[in-house]
């Protein structure tokens, strides 16, 4: 017995000294290591690190609005703004227990994102953050993510898109005509077009991605809108070992939201199987090869079918609609440019005409606004890396282990980089190409960029024309500016503008 009692302490004595070692020894000697490359940042704080600082600097901004300007970074991204603000472009803070190295010199990005070898990949979403969309391709690493890109790439060659513009054109046509219903009489009418833009990208990505259509969709949809809230407190707290598998409150309702998204999903699987076969959708490429439920496609069963389902439902719906919505904002406010664009839509789809697929290359301005809004007003603020060797990126060397934190909203406005108006709306800026490589990540960068930017940009493209074809905006009085990261860029409390109808 007492050399039971014997071993239990030592076992403990042990323990103890290994979370000593982890938690107080190896923060301190890497924050150490990167001050002597002149590296500063907050201090560290045991197990939450910065956590708590960034939690409370967020609510404060989120609890105002701001002067409708593109100026936003010190709303969007507060702890960035201020500790770059304090320790430079380049510093060092604590998520937890892991560092993180904010980057935005676009040369050390050019370093980072589109590095090709074993020594940097994407961050691993905890096992409660990836419930959401991290069990698909935005959550994989190594040979597991090669495998599945390889699969779903296919879908979303140019050609294959091409061949969905027909049913993009009838979504849009039909959401246009509910806002023509809405109108009525009336020369003008207020919406708030943040909602009705997230419906439309549903119900394209439903009926292109997935060969179904957005009643099918809608149960997944509205299971993911329930999940986000619950994804924001995982992504934004430290995860400890286990406590997924506790019973607590949120944890039971993430249980019941996860097995009624993979049922859902796997029940327009079965539905939609047999016509999916000769498609060249995402859905039928995923199941290629397959003739019974077991075994999807070369190396994919069911279950990693659901997963990939998952991410593309949700990243697909979010950033389309995110990225429409500002850019309908922005030209409402910029009339200037509304009316340029009108007048380009105009003339490429003559004699009221629809959008075409052989028509979307001829949309030049447009295609400037939208390249302009994702520089201003991208869906995301950062993009996360992690290091699993020892690497040199510039001038540091960086120990295994260490997170970077590439700053994607403070490198689209740097004044360094586009000029003394990089706060202001300009879509003439691209008629040249950005000429850094590090300079513009509206999809990422190298292996890891956007495997459905040929969809993304061909949807924006034809949704824009069509809805400055057929309306005009005008920010309305109850419009309140304040972007706001919800996984996401969101207006804050959503995007009001006044809709008139284009008299012609």
């Amino acid at each position: 017995m007492a050399l039971v009692f014997l071993l239990l302490v030592i076992l403990l004595i042990l323990v103890c000294l290994k979370s000593l070692y982890s938690i107080i020894w190896v923060p301190w000697r890497i924050q150490r290591f990167f001050r002597k490359q002149g590296v500063y940042g907050p201090s560290y704080r045991p197990i939450y690190g910065n956590i708590a600082e960034i939690m409370q600097m967020t609510k404060e901004a989120q609890s105002k609005s701001i002067p409708f300007t593109h100026n936003i970074v010190h709303h969007m991204s507060p702890d960035y703004y201020q500790w770059s603000s304090k320790y430079g472009k380049t510093f060092l803070f604590w998520f937890g227990v892991k560092p993180r190295l904010a980057l935005s010199y676009p040369d050390m990005i050019k370093d980072v994102l589109p590095n090709t070898t074993d020594a940097i990949d994407r961050l691993d979403f905890n096992p409660l953050s990836k419930l959401l969309f991290g069990q698909g391709l935005p959550g994989l690493i190594g040979h597991k993510w090669a495998a599945h890109r390889r699969i779903a790439a296919p879908a979303f060659n140019m050609e294959e898109v091409k061949a969905w513009v027909p049913k993009m054109v009838a979504s849009i046509t039909n959401m246009l005509d509910k806002w023509e219903d809405k109108r009525g009489e009336r020369d003008e009418f207020e919406m708030e077009v943040h909602k009705e833009l997230h419906d439309l990208s549903a119900d394209i990505l439903s009926k292109t991605v997935f060969g179904s259509c957005f009643e099918e969709g809608k149960r997944v949809f509205e299971l993911q809108e329930k999940q986000i809230s619950l994804t924001m407190q995982a992504l934004e707290n430290v995860y400890f070992p286990g406590f997924r598998f506790l019973p607590t409150k949120r944890n039971k309702l993430r249980w019941r939201l996860e097995k009624e998204t993979r049922d859902s999903i796997r029940m327009i699987i079965k539905t939609n199987s047999k016509t999916t076969e000769d498609s060249q959708n995402l859905l039928s490429l995923l199941m290629s090869g397959s003739s019974n439920m077991k075994e999807l496609g070369p190396g994919l069963e069911i279950e990693e079918v659901i997963d990939e389902c998952k991410s593309f439902y949700f990243a697909g719906k979010e950033t389309t609609a995110s990225t429409l919505t500002w850019a309908v904002l922005l030209l409402a406010q910029h009339q200037e440019w509304q009316s340029k664009a009108r007048k380009e839509v105009l003339q490429v789809c003559k004699d009221n005409e629809l959008s075409t697929a052989e028509k979307v290359h001829e949309f030049k301005i447009v295609s400037m606004i939208l390249k302009e809004t994702l520089r201003l007003y991208h869906p995301l603020n950062r993009l996360l890396r992690r290091t699993l060797k020892n690497v040199k990126v510039g001038s540091l060397n960086i120990p295994a282990g260490t997170e970077f934190y590439v700053a994607l909203a403070d490198v689209h406005r740097d004044r360094e980089i586009w000029g003394p108006d990089a706060d202001e709306f300009n879509p003439s800026r691209f008629a040249i190409p950005p000429k850094h490589l590090g300079s513009y990540l509206a999809f990422g960068l190298g292996s890891r960029n956007c495997v459905g930017r040929n969809l993304a940009l061909v949807e924006t493209k034809i949704i824009l024309a069509m809805l400055i074809k057929k309306f005009s905006f005008v920010i309305s009085p109850s419009y309140v500016h304040a972007p706001t990261m919800s996984l996401t860029l969101q207006p804050q409390y959503g995007a009001h503008i006044l809709v008139r109808k284009i008299r012609n």
